[in-house]
Formats: structure tokens, sequence, C-alpha cells
């Protein structure tokens, strides 16, 4: 019998917007160089920024992924890394702390994730079966 991971999607979408947010972080700053983006330190979706639209992804998929767990430490961990990513992204602007902060929380989500897709989906699968 197949094991069943009911927010399998949850974790793929948070591991997603993570790595989203991550190139968005790298790559935004690279590009803004030399010209007048610069001045501007936040993308635009129209009037959203993209940064609360990454918070919002991930806190959707955290929700999703950890409302039926059963481990406690990963539940702590995936919270604990959102509201790290949450705070980080808000508060990017006063101290260049923050900017870091952002990687440490993506990354923590991105494992996060990837720990709960072991849990749920690989671990399983090897357990030794008898019949």
């Amino acid at each position: 019998m197949k094991a069943v991971h009911s927010h399998g999607r949850a974790d793929y979408i948070g591991i997603l917007g993570s790595v989203l947010c991550i190139i968005h972080c790298i790559l935004v700053p690279a590009l803004a160089l030399g010209s007048s983006v610069a001045t501007h330190n936040h993308a635009h979706i129209g009037l959203i920024s993209l940064d609360y639209l990454f918070i919002l992804i991930n806190g959707i998929a955290v929700y999703y992924a950890t409302r039926d767990h059963r481990s406690t430490g990963l539940r702590i961990l995936l919270w604990a890394a959102l509201v790290i990513f949450a705070i980080s992204l808000i508060f990017e602007g006063r101290h260049q702390v923050f900017s870091w902060l952002g990687y440490v929380g993506s990354g923590l989500l991105i494992i996060g994730h990837l720990i709960n897709l072991y849990i749920c989906q690989i671990a399983p699968r090897l357990k030794f079966r008898t019949r």
C-alpha cells in the first residue's frame, strides 16, 4: 500500500516559494545596479510588494504542511523559519542583518519542507515489509 502524503503539494509550493524568493533577492539588486531602479529597494506587482507575496505563499505552504503533522519538532522548525523569514522581509530596509536573516529563513523553510517530504514520502517506502 502506498503512503499518502496529503500535504505534499504544500511542501513543493513552500520549496518553490523560498527558492523564488532567494532568486528574487539576488537578481533584483544585481539588475538594479546602474539603473534608475536602484533607488527603489522593492519590486512591486501593481501595488503589492513581492516580499509580501512570498510571505503569503510560504505562510499558506507552512500551514498546510503542518496542520495534520505529528512531529512537533518539524512543526516548530517550519513555523519558526516562517517567522524569521517574514520578519526579515518586513524589516530588511532597517538594517543589513535582516537581509541576511531572510536568506537564513528561506533556507530553513527549504530544509524543513525537504525533511517533511522525507518523513512523509521516502521514509515509509524504506521500511522493511513482511508478508
